[in-house]
């Protein structure tokens, strides 16, 4: 199978089975191994005392897409460590955009970048994850064809 199908795959069984990616509104925009871009937009109940998103808001849309992204080889990953920086408040309305990008990916550690802009492309979340690579395969009968 080839890679791209399989994160397709991967992402697809992960998203299907998350109830709280589905209750913050994502919308997968793109996946491709070690990738994975996903946008929501920020509703009033989301919204904090000082009528911003609430941090957990952007931290869990990053958090998503470094949990898609890391596991989109194929081989099922999971957190270990994560941080984030919030750049510029988020208010009601704003359509956020969060991207993943794979810094490091060994046997057993991944580290990815994961930026977050809104609809004005201004970033306004800074997230870095670390995964543990367990080694178990989401799809043991489905090998990804090697590149040559």
């Amino acid at each position: 199978m080839l890679p791209e199908v399989l994160a397709e795959k991967v992402v697809d069984q992960m998203f299907n089975n998350d109830p709280f990616s589905k209750w913050l509104g994502i919308e997968r925009l793109g996946v491709a191994p070690g990738r994975c871009v996903l946008g929501m937009t920020v509703r009033e109940d989301m919204l904090n005392g000082f009528a911003i998103a609430h941090g957990g808001i952007t931290y869990s849309l990053a958090d998503s897409c470094l949990a898609f992204a890391s596991n989109s080889h194929g081989i099922q990953a999971v957190s270990v460590e994560t941080s984030i920086s919030h750049t510029k408040p988020v208010k009601a309305g704003d359509t956020l955009t969060a991207t993943a990008d794979e810094m490091s990916c060994s046997n057993r550690i991944g580290i990815y970048h994961i930026t977050v802009t809104n609809q004005s492309n201004t970033v306004v979340a800074l997230f870095k994850g670390t995964v543990f690579r367990t080694g178990k395969l989401w799809f043991p009968d489905l090998q990804p064809i090697p590149k040559a």
